[in-house]
């Protein structure tokens, strides 16, 4: 099944037009060894779009998680189970994250610091605290951040009311 100069054009066209359409045609090409009817360079340019949200994802979850963290530390007469819970979500989500994509570790520590920024920005948003009220770098190590027994300033163990099961 050879596609003609005008059905490959015609590929591209749905790229442009029916973005799901193109993304099942295409898959149906690779499926079928159809490797003139593949829209090579939006391919190209989808698999590395792919990976680029894959690191965002990464960042965002790292974002929130500090933010919680902070909010956690900075504001203890505040804790809730709520945060509680977005701490372990985070936490689980990215450690799940990295599972499936390894490679994604060495980006971390190159992300700390702009995810740490982001995360100033939830704590103070969601606080009464102003962004003097905070660090301006990360205090936190990513092993610390990464750590699900890590609960920074007064530890859950001590609260006979924080149940974690």
């Amino acid at each position: 099944m050879t596609k003609t100069p005008t059905e490959v054009s015609k590929t591209s066209g749905l790229y442009e037009t029916d973005f799901y359409a193109w993304t099942i045609e295409q898959a149906k090409f690779l499926k079928e060894g159809v490797w003139d009817g593949l829209d090579i360079s939006n391919l190209v340019e989808e698999i590395e779009s792919l990976g680029k949200q894959q690191r965002q994802e990464l960042r965002n979850r790292l974002g929130i998680l500090l933010g919680h963290l902070l909010k956690w530390e900075f504001q203890s007469s505040h804790r809730s189970k709520s945060w509680l819970a977005t701490i372990r979500e985070q936490r689980r989500r990215m450690r799940d994250l990295l599972e499936e994509s390894p490679s994604l570790k060495p980006y971390l520590p190159e992300v700390l610091e702009k995810a740490y920024q982001d995360g100033v920005d939830l704590a103070v948003r969601e606080t009464s605290l102003n962004y003097r009220d905070f660090p301006q770098e990360c205090l936190y190590s990513l092993e610390q951040v990464l750590d699900f027994s890590f609960f920074p300033g007064e530890q859950l163990e001590s609260d006979p009311n924080w149940n974690r099961d």
